[in-house]
């Protein structure tokens, strides 16, 4: 599990509850987080200027932080309340043909379609990934002289590979580059310098809540997406000028209103502590408790749809059509919290997940487990078998039912806080 002592402050603030195993879809509020609202809420309650004043702040903080974590200027940051709002801004803003996956989450497919409706200045071309998983070369394959842009997710939500940016940027060359990085913002120590537009969220990995959403605009997406969204906080003069003000040269020009300021203070809180922790080893740690659920998978026989080289803090299991039902009943009655879609169950621990979470896993997997009948031999061996031979033998039925104590032992040792 690699040395954790150096993340140890970090790994103390996750106080969610044993089980919580769903960390893709929504992050519990860390105790940092929860403060800062509540502090934040009664200055702005004072009804006083100065705490008003202090508290929309919190904006420029969480702006100055994203850009940290980007390695970008902080005029090429915008917040916003959501991912899709940030790339609506670059869709809406586009020209020529947008690559995207046809397997994408919506809020990248949807929202290029709607752009494509919206003006008629915008094509949208359908991809199909291999093994659901946008590579370089699908990529390569889909270019010609009308494609202006690709729009591709960091990390892909049902299965938790992780995009190949660099890859990539060297297929599509000066063509615009557009990441949806809401599931690996914060625990991939990703390569943003290949990007030219990211979007992301801080309710997930980062623990900051609803409405914390910002974007990144890179000079050169500043010059090829037109701002056509912008409002009257992404104007140049101010709220009594007359006329329609030109937007503003910096990312700013891609925001309709003004910033929540609680919900950056949120986002400022968030990303205080993960910067402070160090995205390397957040990222290292988080693999390797990935790698600890895949481990469980392969004990008790069902297979991993996640892909083991490149992964972030997804993993997919893809029980047999008949077990998905049973093991998502076993995983509920157990206490953990995952998303089952279909036959697939997705299961997303976090850096703070403990050893009692996996414990909990392990028992919902062995008692799927212990209820498979294997066959052996099959029955086709035995048809070439000569009557008499020492193949020649009855079929044996052996119910898999590993001891519920070696289940702890092994889960505890796969896991250390």
């Amino acid at each position: 599990m690699g040395d954790v002592n150096d993340l140890q402050p970090y790994l103390d603030t996750f106080d969610s509850a044993a089980g919580y195993l769903d960390w893709a879809a929504f992050g519990p509020l860390s105790p940092a987080v929860r403060a800062e609202t509540l502090a934040d809420a009664e200055m702005l309650g004072s009804g006083r200027r100065s705490g008003i004043d202090l508290v929309s702040e919190r904006s420029d903080e969480a702006r100055g932080l994203v850009a940290q974590v980007l390695g970008c200027a902080v005029d090429e940051v915008v917040l916003q309340p959501s991912t899709t709002h940030g790339l609506q801004h670059a869709m809406q803003g586009l020209r020529g043909t947008v690559i995207v996956s046809a397997q994408e989450f919506p809020a990248l497919r949807v929202t290029a379609r709607r752009a494509q409706d919206a003006r008629g200045v915008l094509s949208v071309r359908e991809i199909e990934p291999v093994a659901g998983i946008v590579t370089a070369d699908a990529v390569a394959e889909a270019l010609d002289d009308d494609v202006t842009a690709l729009a591709v997710s960091l990390v892909d939500f049902r299965t938790g590979a992780v995009a190949d940016l660099p890859a990539i940027r060297e297929r599509i060359g000066d063509r615009l580059l557009i990441v949806d990085a809401v599931q690996g913002f914060g625990v991939v120590d990703a390569d943003w310098d290949a990007a030219d537009v990211v979007c992301g969220n801080g309710y997930k990995w980062l623990r900051a809540g609803r409405g914390t959403g910002f974007a990144r605009f890179s000079d050169r997406a500043r010059e090829r997406i037109e701002p056509v969204l912008s409002g009257i906080s992404g104007m140049q003069g101010d709220a009594t000028s007359v006329g329609v003000p030109a937007p503003l040269p910096t990312a700013a020009a891609y925001q309709v209103a003004p910033a929540d300021h609680l919900a950056a203070g949120r986002l400022a809180a968030a990303l205080r502590e993960v910067v402070d922790a160090g995205i390397p080893a957040i990222a290292a740690e988080l693999r390797a408790r990935a790698r600890a659920v895949m481990e469980l998978a392969d004990r008790y026989g069902v297979p991993v749809l996640t892909p083991r080289d490149r992964h972030a803090g997804i993993v997919t299991l893809q029980p047999a059509p008949h077990e998905a039902a049973p093991l998502a009943a076993a995983l509920a009655n157990q206490g953990v919290t995952v998303t089952a879609r279909g036959t697939t169950i997705r299961v997303a621990p976090h850096v703070g997940t403990g050893a009692d979470s996996f414990v909990l896993l392990g028992d919902a997997l062995a008692e799927v487990a212990a209820s498979r009948v294997i066959i052996d031999p099959a029955p086709a061996a035995l048809a070439l078998s000569e009557p008499g031979s020492a193949d020649d033998a009855p079929i044996s039925l052996e119910v898999v039912a590993p001891p519920a104590e070696a289940v702890e032992a092994a889960s505890a040792d796969d896991i250390t806080r």
